[in-house]
């Protein structure tokens, strides 16, 4: 059936720069908030959208998220006419194709794009927290009659050199457009966020050489030489690239400092979807008490928690305090432990009388507790 826009998500990245925490999990896996994951924006936003087929672009780690999404229900995307559909590496004669970029990833599957007989395509990434009606994006798209459009959003000066910056003119044409530069030109950042007419894109990659494996490095600049109509949209609301460890601890910090953070609370406006994991609900002991925090199901809390996210299965004992922390799931924490300001890896085991107090926010794994924090007896 010809569909008028279907999606990609690219998750196949390693996401080196969250360190241990995508040593064994794609960076759309990871948890977000105690209850969600990464991907679980990208996905809400997508059938808040009306949008019915994604591809999902798979590579690094693909396994605890291909189980996480399954058959796409929970985001109301099991449909028999698209629904989720997983693009993993696949052999040709005697070759893996392994995917090198975002542009290379999308040239290897464009056969799935054209099974739909689109005539649109939205490229989307999976570590991004927001909420976006897709829609009204492509609405522009028609409005502008571009061939490429880019969801941008203003950043701070510190920050825009992590993305790539786009100077406009005054109808909303991209003009100019530099991948993490030295010195940006503006503040003006790509979401990495694309609508493609589909033959333009089509065009584009046919024409890229073997160098041209990403959107942003090659892509759109080789479009702005050849004049394709590259129109910008603007995003205005709350947008935080999970990229980093330190994005990751305050995007968390965020959304315990703002009640109304994303309508999290709500379940109306672009509702955020997540799996029910079908867990006990969490349990605070005697002795535990617990401000300002989130805490998922499956938690076990006799200990003391202020301003953090606690997620799935995690067990606190007496005595400890969590404070402007981070917990992944499936974590420990012994009697008398100490924690500030630290984000602690999934399935991390904190032994009794351990403390860590960081000015800046900092990584504690099984590997590295008594690198970054010590005993107090």
């Amino acid at each position: 059936m010809k569909k008028k826009m279907i999606s990609m998500i690219l998750v196949g990245g390693k996401g080196t720069r969250l360190g241990d925490i995508t040593n064994e999990t794609a960076k759309p896996a990871v948890s977000f908030g105690a209850k969600y994951r990464l991907i679980d924006f990208t996905l809400s936003n997508i059938t808040n959208s009306e949008i019915d087929v994604c591809g999902i672009v798979t590579q690094y780690e693909p396994f605890d998220l291909m189980y996480y999404i399954g058959s796409g229900s929970s985001w109301d995307l099991d449909v028999l006419d698209g629904g989720i559909r997983f693009l993993t590496p696949y052999s040709r004669g005697d070759n893996i194709l392994w995917q090198r970029g975002t542009a290379h990833a999308i040239k290897q599957y464009f056969n799935f794009i054209k099974g739909y007989q689109a005539s649109y395509v939205l490229i989307l990434s999976g570590d991004q927290v927001y909420k976006m009606d897709y829609q009204k994006m492509l609405k522009h798209h028609l409005k502008y009659n571009a061939d490429i459009t880019i969801s941008a959003t203003r950043v701070s000066d510190f920050d825009a050199s992590r993305f790539g910056i786009l100077e406009i003119d005054d109808n909303f044409t991209v003009i100019s457009f530099e991948e993490k530069p030295d010195k940006p030109k503006t503040n003006l950042a790509s979401m990495a966020i694309y609508i493609f007419s589909v033959e333009v894109l089509e065009e584009l990659l046919n024409k890229a050489d073997e160098n041209d494996i990403d959107f942003g490095k090659n892509i759109i600049p080789k479009a702005i030489a050849l004049n394709k109509k590259i129109s910008l949209y603007e995003f205005e609301g709350y947008w935080k690239d999970v990229g980093t460890i330190e994005s990751l601890y305050q995007s968390n910090m965020d959304m315990l400092d703002d009640p109304d953070f994303l309508g999290l609370n709500v379940s109306k406006s672009l509702p955020v979807y997540s799996k029910s994991l079908n867990l006990n609900p969490h349990v605070i002991l005697s002795k535990g008490k617990a401000e300002k925090s989130v805490i998922a199901d499956g938690c076990l809390i006799n200990g003391y928690i202020k301003h953090s996210t606690i997620a799935y299965e995690c067990i606190i004992e007496k005595n400890s305090q969590i404070i402007d922390s981070v917990l992944l799931p499936n974590i420990t924490i012994g009697e008398n432990v100490y924690l500030k300001k630290v984000i602690v890896n999934k399935g991390t085991s904190i032994p009794n009388n351990y403390r860590c107090i960081k000015d800046k926010v900092i990584l504690v794994t099984n590997d590295n507790l008594f690198e970054v924090g010590e005993l107090n007896e």
